[in-house]
C-alpha cells in the first residue's frame, strides 16, 4: 500500500479521496490555487502546496506544478478525483513515466476510451450496441449534414474529450449546423484541450443509465449495478439514484454484462463508468468515464463497497476479493447535488458567503462536502458545493426521507438548488420514476420552479430585486458603556451624501459605462442613454460576437461568458446599434460589469 497520496483536485471529491486514504493508513497531500487557500480540502489534508494564482482554474490543470508538488511532498501516488486532469491521458502518461503511481486507468486505456470515436469503434467490436453515427472525427460541417441525411434531424455534435454535456450541441436543422459545429469544437478545445468532435443520431427522450465498473490488474472485471442519471438540465445531472426505477431484471442484466464486456475488451483497470442511453426497451453505448464519478456515492450505499478505496487498492496491485455473484443491491439511494445556483434564473451560478451552513442528519443521510459556515463561494470553479445522499430500504422510503432531509438543510448567504430539489420530491413524474433526460428542459413548467423558490426560499427572491439600491451605512453605538462600529445594509434607501469626493463616489450613475483611457485602469465614465449589457456572474469571456456599429435584435447573443464550467450566452434585451464593446476574448469579469452598450 502507498504511504502518501497527492490528490490533484479540490472540494468535496478531494476530501472524499482523503478520507478513503486515511482509513487505509495513507497520508494525504492537497494542492490548491490562491483562490482555494482556505478551502476544505486544504484544511483536511496532512499537508498542502500552492500551485497557482487566484481566479486561475488552470492551476489545477498545470501538469508540472502538480508533479512538482508531489516531489516536494514525497508522495508515491497521485489520485486525480474527477474533472481537471482526471481524464487527461497526457498527464496520466507523465505520471506513469515518473516515480509516482497513477491511481486510475492506464493512459493507453484512457486514450482508447476517452476519445469517443475510438470508444464507439471498440464497443462495436465487443458487440455492445452504439447510437448510430460516426466512428471517426467529423472533419467539417459537411460530415454533420451527412449523418443527418442518413438518420434525420436532430443530430448531436459531441466533443471527443467531452463529458457532462460540455462540448455537446444538438442540431435541429441544416441552417444550425455550421454555427453549432464551430461551437462544439471551441468548447472541446477550451474544456478538454481537444477540438475533435463526432456526430451521432440524437435520441429524443431516452433514460440515462450508467454502470459502475471495477477492474483489477489480475483479469477480474466486476460491475456494481447501474445508476439512473436521467434528471438533467442542459445535460448536467441534478439528481441520481441507484438502482434505476426504469429497468426490468432482464434489461438490467444485459446492460451490466455489456459494460463488463466493453471494459474487458479495452484492457481497462481501476474504476470506471460505462454510460448508456435507454429508449423503447433498447440500450445504446454512449461513453466511458475513465475516472470516479460524482454519483459513485449511491452505488456505495446500495452495495456496501467503497469504490474510492478500491481505486487505491487496485492501483497498489491488489486483487478484487469478491466475485460478480457476491455483488448484491440492497435498498435504494439518491444523490442530490447541492449547487450554488439560482434555479428560477435558468440555474445561473451564484456566489456569496455561507453565513449559515447547517446540513441535515439522521439515519440514511450522508453528506459529502468540503465547506463550512463562513466560507466564501466564488465563481472560479464548479457550482456544486456539496452532495446530499439519502438511502433507504426502497425508493418510497428514500423519497420520504429526502423530503425531511432537504427541509432540514439550512443554507444562507447564497442561492442554492434546494428549493428545486424539494419541488422534484413533489413532482408526480419524478416520484413515479418515469422522467427522461428531456423532462427538465422540455416538459417541466418553469413557473413551478419560480413558485418553489418563492415557497421555500422567499428571501432569495426578495434579495434579487435588481431595481432597488443597496445602501451600506456605518454607525457608532454604545452598549453598557462600550462602543461598537455597526454596518447595516438597507434596500431601497437613498444614498446619504457626505460631501466632497465622497459624495461623488457614493452616487450611483444611471447610464451605461464607457471606459476612458486616462491612465487609471479602474476608472470608468458613465455616458449616454443606451442599454448596458452586464455580466450576471463572475467569469471569463470566451468570445465576443459583435463589434461597434453592429445592429442587434432582442435576444441576439452579444458574447459568451464561461462561469463555473458552464458556457452562458449573454443576450441583448433590446435591439439597437452596438456603440461600445468593453470586453475582449479571455477577459475576466465580475458580476455587474458592463460588457456591451447598445444605443
Amino acid at each position: 500500500m502507498f504511504s502518501k497520496v497527492l490528490v490533484a483536485n479540490r472540494g468535496e471529491i478531494a476530501v472524499r479521496v482523503m478520507r478513503a486514504c486515511e482509513e487505509l493508513g495513507v497520508r494525504t497531500v492537497a494542492v490548491y490555487s490562491e483562490a482555494d487557500k482556505h478551502g476544505g480540502h486544504v484544511r483536511y489534508a496532512d499537508e498542502a502546496y500552492n500551485i497557482g494564482p487566484a481566479r486561475a482554474a488552470d492551476s489545477y490543470l498545470d501538469h508540472e506544478s502538480v508533479l512538482d508538488a508531489a516531489r516536494k511532498a514525497g508522495a508515491d501516488a497521485i489520485h486525480p478525483g474527477y474533472g481537471f486532469l482526471a481524464e487527461n491521458a497526457t498527464f496520466a502518461r507523465k505520471v506513469e513515466e515518473s516515480e509516482f503511481k497513477w491511481i486510475g486507468p492506464s493512459a493507453d486505456a484512457m486514450e482508447r476510451l476517452g476519445e469517443k470515436t475510438k470508444a464507439r469503434a471498440l464497443m462495436q467490436d465487443a458487440d455492445v450496441p452504439v447510437v448510430p453515427g460516426t466512428t471517426e472525427p467529423a472533419e467539417s460541417a459537411a460530415d454533420v449534414k451527412a449523418v443527418a441525411d442518413d438518420y434525420g434531424y436532430p443530430v448531436a455534435i459531441k466533443a471527443e474529450g467531452g463529458g457532462g454535456g460540455r462540448g455537446l450541441k444538438v442540431v435541429h436543422s441544416e441552417d444550425e449546423v455550421d454555427d453549432q459545429f464551430e461551437t462544439a469544437k471551441r468548447e472541446g478545445e477550451a474544456y478538454f484541450d481537444n477540438a475533435s468532435v463526432y456526430v451521432e443520431k440524437y435520441l429524443e427522450a431516452p433514460r440515462h443509465i450508467e454502470v459502475q465498473i471495477l477492474a483489477d490488474e489480475h483479469g477480474n472485471v466486476r460491475h456494481l449495478g447501474e445508476r439512473d442519471c436521467s434528471l438533467q438540465r442542459r445535460h448536467q445531472k441534478v439528481i441520481e439514484e441507484a438502482p434505476s426505477p426504469a429497468l426490468d431484471d432482464d434489461l438490467r442484466e444485459r446492460i451490466g454484462e455489456a459494460a463488463r464486456r466493453g471494459v474487458r475488451a479495452a484492457d481497462y483497470h481501476n474504476a470506471g463508468t460505462v454510460e448508456f442511453l435507454v429508449e423503447d426497451g433498447e440500450f445504446y453505448f454512449m461513453e466511458v468515464n475513465t475516472r470516479i464519478q460524482v454519483e459513485h456515492t449511491v452505488t456505495e450505499e446500495v452495495t456496501g463497497l467503497d469504490v474510492v478505496k478500491w481505486q487505491i487498492r487496485v492501483a497498489a496491485g491488489e486483487e478484487l476479493d469478491f466475485s460478480q455473484d457476491d455483488v448484491e443491491i440492497d435498498g435504494h439511494s439518491m444523490e442530490f447535488r447541492i449547487n450554488a445556483e439560482a434555479p428560477e434564473k435558468d440555474f445561473a451560478p451564484a456566489t456569496g458567503t455561507l453565513t449559515t451552513y447547517d446540513p441535515p442528519g439522521g439515519i440514511g443521510i450522508r453528506m459529502d462536502d468540503a465547506v463550512r459556515q463562513g466560507d466564501e463561494i466564488g465563481g472560479d470553479y464548479d457550482s456544486m458545493i456539496a452532495k446530499l445522499i439519502v438511502t433507504g430500504s426502497d425508493r418510497t422510503e428514500v423519497l420520504a426521507r429526502a423530503e425531511r432531509a432537504l427541509a432540514e438543510f439550512d443554507i444562507e448567504g447564497l442561492r442554492t438548488v434546494i428549493p428545486f430539489h424539494r419541488l422534484m420530491l413533489t413532482d408526480e413524474q419524478f416520484r413515479a420514476g418515469t422522467h427522461t433526460t428531456k423532462y427538465l428542459d422540455n416538459v417541466l413548467d418553469p413557473d413551478r420552479i419560480q413558485a418553489a423558490v418563492e415557497r421555500w426560499a422567499p428571501e432569495a427572491v426578495a434579495d434579487d430585486d435588481e431595481d432597488e439600491e443597496t445602501t451600506e451605512r456605518t454607525f457608532t453605538v454604545e452598549v453598557n458603556g462600550k462602543r461598537f462600529e455597526v454596518s447595516l445594509e438597507e434596500r431601497g434607501a437613498p444614498v446619504i451624501p457626505v460631501g466632497g469626493a465622497a459624495a461623488a463616489s457614493a452616487s450611483k450613475p444611471s447610464g451605461p459605462r464607457k471606459r476612458r483611457d486616462d491612465g487609471d485602469d479602474d476608472q470608468q465614465i458613465i455616458e449616454g442613454d443606451g442599454e448596458s449589457v452586464t455580466a450576471e456572474m463572475q467569469g471569463t469571456i470566451l468570445s465576443v460576437d459583435v463589434e461597434e456599429g453592429d445592429e442587434v435584435e432582442p435576444g441576439d447573443t452579444v458574447c459568451v461568458l464561461e462561469a463555473m464550467k458552464m458556457e452562458n450566452d449573454v443576450v441583448a434585451e433590446r435591439g439597437g446599434t452596438v456603440s461600445q464593446v468593453l470586453v475582449g476574448e479571455g477577459d475576466s469579469v465580475d458580476m455587474g460589469d458592463v460588457l456591451i452598450v447598445i444605443e
